[in-house]
């Protein structure tokens, strides 16, 4: 396994503490899904916004900034796929406007890499 920076280490704690509303909203809606997300995992010199280490999947939300860095964010991409990773990229209007469709793709995304047959919320009946 290889060690991440310290400096990639503190600054994903960072960004959880300085968490945008769109990543407020969709770790309200991730936070009890099994199998479980993280929020600003580093993975080697990077920090995904969200990760579900047994399935493999990042997800990362992009803001306006985003659309003038499409050949960082494809080679970032295409970093964390050779390392293993599924990358799905999410606008944060979408997940403002369209909260329900985006959980229900990332659970899906989920359910297709996990061994568990079906993600459930953990306090489901509770």
């Amino acid at each position: 396994m290889q060690c991440i920076p310290p400096e990639t280490t503190n600054n994903a704690r960072r960004l959880r503490r300085e968490a945008t509303f769109e990543e407020r909203l969709l770790w309200s809606a991730l936070r009890e899904s099994r199998p479980r997300f993280t929020r600003q995992l580093a993975i080697d010199r990077y920090v995904v916004d969200f990760a579900c280490r047994s399935a493999r999947i990042a997800i990362e939300l992009d803001g306006g900034q985003h659309s003038s860095r499409t050949e960082e964010d494809a080679a970032r991409t295409a970093h964390l796929e050779q390392q293993g990773w599924t990358v799905l990229r999410f606008w944060n209007n979408e997940v403002r406007d369209h909260l329900e469709g985006v959980v229900d793709t990332i659970l899906r995304a989920v359910s297709r890499a996990s061994t568990h047959p079906q993600p459930l919320p953990s306090r489901e009946g509770s």
